[in-house]
């Protein structure tokens, strides 16, 4: 039923191509690749397990979100420390690192007016300089700003790079090797185009503006990676398997410590339906991200299952219905395939 609904998807042109890869404890369930892609040079190319895609906001969740509770691990960085305190250019002394990963800070959701891509715009200087909408703690309201202070805070605390950091600290030792910012020329023909801009096809060159002109690393996006990697991820997140980089106790608090539907940088399912789009039949505390180009993860601590649905949605344009999608998909593999 999944594998058919998957490929009514892309032969409708809902979707251009996607791999998906379903697992509960150590059984694999599903791991698939669908669909095709028109790649930079105009030929077609096939979506294959290894494609590598532009992640977008998971990039929140994936690299600066363990990047964080590493260094809070090491004792350098406290939730509730003053995001102004490893940021001194930032204005607001009240607003902490748990509000900026828990988008609860008052922070606007984005920068105004829209950022494009042929804009020239210092977007660390706009973000620096952007005022709050709201009071700390008053409302969770998703914003890509407080990601991008964290990656910034991020190398102020290790004096490296947000790029070399996450890489050598967290990929590295979690054997996700095909995960990074900024891929070199000879890489980018292995992922997944994502969509026309000015008459031309934007392949292995981050989707996201404002990481585009952050040189391609921020820490609300910029990542590429493939589902296999993901997979990893996922399996240190529930604990299927261990690792030793990041305390586990830490990684369970970023979807037990919650407000509203958002716990420390995730999605969390806390019953709410109208701010929800991954299937109402997953237990409660059940948790992810979703990306703009089409990414997502999501988890269940309860089943200890996972599913990575990696698709370049905005293929066709951006007007897809990748949110209606992700709901009956993942309603229908909790239906039918996770015990």
């Amino acid at each position: 039923m999944v594998d058919a609904y998957m490929n009514r998807l892309v032969g409708d042109k809902e979707i251009p191509g996607a791999v998906l890869i379903v697992q509960q404890q150590h059984r694999r369930i599903l791991s698939k690749s669908y669909g095709a892609y028109t790649a930079e040079d105009g030929s077609k190319q096939i979506i294959s397990n290894n494609t590598l895609f532009d992640l977008a906001s998971l990039t929140k969740v994936v690299a600066t979100l363990p990047a964080i509770l590493l260094l809070i691990s090491r004792n350098k960085l406290n939730l509730i420390d003053s995001a102004q305190d490893h940021l001194p250019d930032f204005k607001f002394p009240h607003i902490t690192i748990q509000q900026l990963l828990q988008h609860c800070s008052g922070l606007p959701a984005d920068l105004e007016p829209s950022v494009r891509r042929h804009h020239q715009r210092d977007i660390m200087q706009e973000v620096l300089a952007c005022d709050v909408i709201g009071q700390p703690n008053e409302q969770v309201l998703y914003s890509d700003l407080g990601m991008i202070l964290l990656g910034k805070i991020i190398e102020n605390v290790t004096g490296q790079p947000f790029q070399n950091f996450v890489e050598q600290e967290i990929f590295k030792p979690w054997g996700m090797h095909h995960t990074s910012f900024r891929l070199p020329e000879q890489k980018r023909s292995q992922a997944a185009a994502t969509e026309m801009v000015v008459g031309k096809i934007v392949q292995g060159i981050v989707h996201d503006e404002k990481a585009l002109l952050l040189e391609g690393v921020s820490g609300s996006a910029g990542l590429f990676s493939c589902a296999e990697d993901l997979a990893k991820y996922a399996k240190y997140w529930l604990g299927i398997i261990q690792q030793s980089t990041i305390p586990f106790e830490w990684m369970e608090l970023t979807y037990t410590k919650t407000m509203g539907n958002r716990g420390l940088g995730f999605e969390v399912w806390n019953g709410d339906r109208s701010l929800f789009c991954f299937g109402r039949r997953w237990n409660k505390g059940s948790f992810g991200h979703t990306g703009f180009t089409g990414t997502s993860i999501w988890m269940d601590p309860v089943k200890k299952a996972f599913v990575v649905f990696l698709t370049n949605a905005v293929h066709y344009g951006r007007n897809t219905d990748i949110r209606g999608i992700r709901e009956k998909l993942h309603t229908m593999i909790y239906e039918n395939l996770i015990i």
